[in-house]
């Protein structure tokens, strides 16, 4: 006998993440920050070990009347504004396709009804073997099925075992859903290529003559991109995209402007079909209002705010931080390379995940706690996030990591 729907599974949920941060925290506190390494959680920390939270944006919300942040929006969609300012900020000019913005509760709130709104119970959403622990949670809070691709051929997106994941999908029922996080792929920081990105589209298109086809590019760590702007131009693809073909980009303000706990992004709808993509507005909007029902209006006006009266003075603090990561970045992987602790394909980013058999990883990763390391497990690895390691601490830590896992495998 149970009280909630017979669907969803009663365990509790596995918390990978932030457990290992209090395990941190209290290793801090009985023997000194000094002694421990924290590569756990996924939020910019400057050298200071100290969160992060950009001055551009948190001195524009402050300066917002008390009122603003008090209301609700004009819209359970978002604000008009904010709409349109997140449509010009993301796709920076990259593609002419008819499109709808939908405010949400962070990337999460666009990802969730996307999957949700897209896939009737029992049917099947294709997701990356190695990815957001969130993905697979959504599916199964909706009685969905998922399909995994492997995520690297080589060093190359593996564009075949996507094929052959669309095809198995495709065998059972009428329309696909699939998932690809990038740019900085979490937990890898893979970054595609535009060739990459015109292969997937030129896949799509042919799933997409027998097929009704969603792909949810969620991009919730594009701001952060070594690339900048230049990492936005593989838009550009998705205009060549078969009338089949919808693309959901999914838009996070976590990272974007350092306001995690504030839940605000947007999911951008775009395809060339009207009929369609009115339809998707009109289902996302009921989703929005049944499930949420409003979003932060001062979070909304705040990006508003920034991006139209304090733009320069914004971008030039936030690539200070992207200078900053890639400094860390580029000091593990060198690292890693002179000692021979093996990576997945890493570009750009918060995370590198080492590569290993789940196995090894379990044992690893106690050993590494063992030794005052806190990382992240994920599927087929430990996660690093570099993005919290001060420089000092990043120096010196794949060499450590290395002689521990040589005792452990």
């Amino acid at each position: 006998m149970s009280f909630v729907k017979k669907s969803v599974s009663t365990e509790p949920i596995v918390d990978t993440v932030f457990a290992i941060v209090r395990k941190a925290k209290e290793d801090v506190a009985k023997n000194g920050a000094d002694v421990v390494t924290d590569a756990t959680i996924g939020s910019l920390y400057d050298e200071q070990g100290q969160l992060v939270a950009l001055d551009t944006c948190f001195s524009s919300l402050k300066a917002l009347d008390n009122r603003v942040l008090a209301k609700y929006a004009s819209a359970f969609t978002g604000n008009p504004d904010f709409c349109k300012d997140v449509y010009d900020w993301v796709l920076n000019g990259n593609s002419t396709l008819p499109h709808e913005v939908i405010a949400t509760p962070g990337g999460t709130g666009a990802v969730d009804m996307t999957i949700s709104e897209c896939l009737d119970a029992g049917q099947t959403v294709i997701l990356p073997e190695i990815a957001w622990g969130s993905y697979k949670l959504m599916a199964g809070m909706n009685s969905l099925n998922v399909e995994n691709y492997a995520l690297f051929d080589g060093d190359a997106f593996n564009i075949k075992d996507l094929e052959r994941a669309c095809k198995a999908v495709m065998a059972k029922q009428d329309k696909l859903v699939i998932v690809i996080n990038d740019p900085c792929q979490n937990p890898t920081g893979y970054s595609m290529t535009i060739d990459e990105w015109k292969q997937v589209v030129a896949l799509l298109n042919t799933c997409a003559k027998t097929h009704e086809v969603v792909l949810l590019n969620d991009i919730a760590y594009i701001d952060f991109a070594y690339g900048q702007e230049k990492s936005k131009e593989y838009f550009k693809v998705f205009d060549d995209i078969d009338e089949n073909v919808a693309v959901v980009v999914s838009f996070s303000l976590s990272k974007s402007m350092t306001a995690y706990g504030m839940r605000c992004g947007a999911a951008i709808v775009m395809t060339k079909n009207e009929d369609n993509l009115r339809d998707m507005k009109n289902v996302f909007e009921k989703d929005a209002r049944a499930t949420w029902s409003n979003i932060n209006n001062g979070a909304m006006a705040m990006f508003v705010d920034v991006l139209e009266n304090h733009k320069e003075e914004y971008n030039a603090e936030r690539r200070k931080y992207v200078a900053l990561l890639k400094e860390r970045s580029d000091i593990f992987i060198q690292e890693a390379a002179e000692v021979g602790l093996k990576h997945y394909p890493y570009r750009e980013g918060f995370f590198v995940t080492l590569s290993m058999d789940n196995d090894v990883r379990d044992a690893f990763h106690e050993a590494l706690m063992k030794n005052h390391i806190y990382t992240v497990k994920v599927n087929k690895g430990i996660r690093v996030a570099v993005c919290s390691l001060s420089v000092a601490k990043t120096k010196g830590l794949a060499k450590k990591m290395k002689d521990i896992l040589d005792q452990v495998a």
